[in-house]
């Protein structure tokens, strides 16, 4: 649901990140620190602590409460908090990931890579250190973070209900290598397990397959609200014309059809755990 972007549409170093570092250091500097004490204060070294400030790198949000304290901001710094994370995503995907984190029910149809509320750690960075044209290893690091950490609605109270079909092919892949691959089918394996998840396997030797346009996310927000998400080739969408949802739920509904029941799809993973 959100592979396919190219590094000309992050904006690490411009916009909300450089603004929020350009005040961060005029309260250090107010305070008459340089960066290698406020960073002992906060438990960062004085090079990322240069790299906050100048926007190059997303402070998470434990150190910005951290920052505003020995910095006597007076909740200022703190309360930039929300909009500094939104700036961990690509621009394009900033309002699919508010309304993901708003979801009662996510749906999501993958045949291209795990989708990125499933992957494991190493098959997130394998797929970012795919991409052309290259990112650098520090904005690697940060997509990476991003992504396990819109991982955290899938548990607590408060979780979705959620459902994905994923194609074999995807998980036969072996992206970043067959020991990568195998970490993630164990976690596709775990997750699977949890009781608002459901996930289903499309065969590769179905004749028919109603999912062969691309992937697409189905979101339905706490307010009724029902929205899908397309992205392909760098081109991405929110959908929120009733009509072009509904055709979307009804595709999507089709292909859970299709696909493997969960249960044979758990099934069916362990098979492919076991091939040599």
């Amino acid at each position: 649901m959100d592979d396919e972007v190219q590094q000309s549409e992050y904006e690490v170093g411009t916009g909300m990140l450089c603004v929020f570092g350009r005040q961060m250091k005029l309260f250090r500097e107010r305070a008459g620190m340089d960066r290698a004490k406020f960073g002992s204060l906060t438990g960062y070294s004085a090079s990322t602590i240069a790299s906050f400030e100048q926007g190059r790198r997303i402070p998470p949000p434990k150190f910005i409460d951290r920052a505003d304290e020995v910095l006597g901001g007076g909740g200022v710094l703190s309360a930039s908090k929300e909009e500094v994370a939104r700036a961990q995503y690509p621009a394009f995907f900033r309002d699919a990931a508010r309304l993901e984190a708003e979801a009662v029910e996510l749906h999501v149809y993958a045949n291209q890579a795990v989708p990125g509320l499933l992957q494991t750690e190493e098959y997130a960075r394998a797929i970012f250190m795919m991409m052309r044209p290259p990112m650098d290893d520090e904005l690697i690091e940060q997509r990476v973070s991003a992504r396990l950490a819109r991982q955290e609605i899938l548990g607590g109270r408060a979780a979705p209900l959620a459902s994905f079909v994923i194609d074999e092919a995807v998980l036969r892949r072996p992206i970043g290598g067959w020991g990568v691959l195998r970490g993630q089918l164990e976690h596709v394996l775990l997750t699977g397990e949890r009781r608002n998840i459901e996930i289903q396997v499309m065969p590769l030797d179905r004749e028919e397959n109603a999912g062969m346009a691309g992937p697409f996310t189905l979101i339905e927000t706490r307010e009724g609200r029902r929205i899908a998400y397309v992205e392909v080739q760098n081109v991405s969408r929110l959908q929120t014309e009733r009509d072009r949802v509904r055709a979307l739920e009804a595709k999507y509904g089709i292909i859970r059809a299709q696909a493997l029941t969960p249960r044979e799809s758990l099934a069916y993973v362990e098979k492919l755990l076991g091939e040599p």
